[in-house]
């Protein structure tokens, strides 16, 4: 099982990050592609930016947001293959990277519950 976090991509870089993905549509203002070392930027697993937009960062808009995101999630083909590539190994740990404030309620928290739920059912399978 890979264990998956999450972390501000303003964070320092920490050796026990494992394998980082940013998994913001827009690169994180005020940062260089030095500064975040990211192993991969992976836009598709991003929210579109109607869904972003409609949240707005804002508290009362999280079970909206995190509905239609996970709507998304389970239409995105793209995101199913990174699922798959982490159930069959290969990164242990990796951690999703993105630049909201909100540590609680931003789209990190959301596809690492989608993953974890996706691999999990995926190794049940095998």
């Amino acid at each position: 099982m890979v264990d998956i976090q999450t972390k501000r991509v303003y964070e320092p870089y920490e050796e026990d990050d494992g394998y980082r993905v940013l998994v913001d549509r827009l690169w994180p203002r005020g940062l260089t592609k030095e500064r975040v070392h990211y192993d991969e930027w992976d836009r598709s697993l991003a929210p579109s930016t109607a869904t972003r937009k409609a949240f707005g960062h804002k508290a009362q808009n999280w079970d909206g947001f995190a509905a239609a995101y996970t709507a998304e999630l389970d239409a995105n083909p793209k995101a199913a293959a990174f699922a798959d590539r982490l159930a069959q190994g290969g990164h242990p740990k990796v951690t999703l990277l993105y630049a909201a404030h909100d540590q609680e309620r931003n789209q990190a928290v959301i596809l690492k519950r989608w993953l974890d739920a996706r691999i999990e059912r995926a190794q049940k399978a095998a």
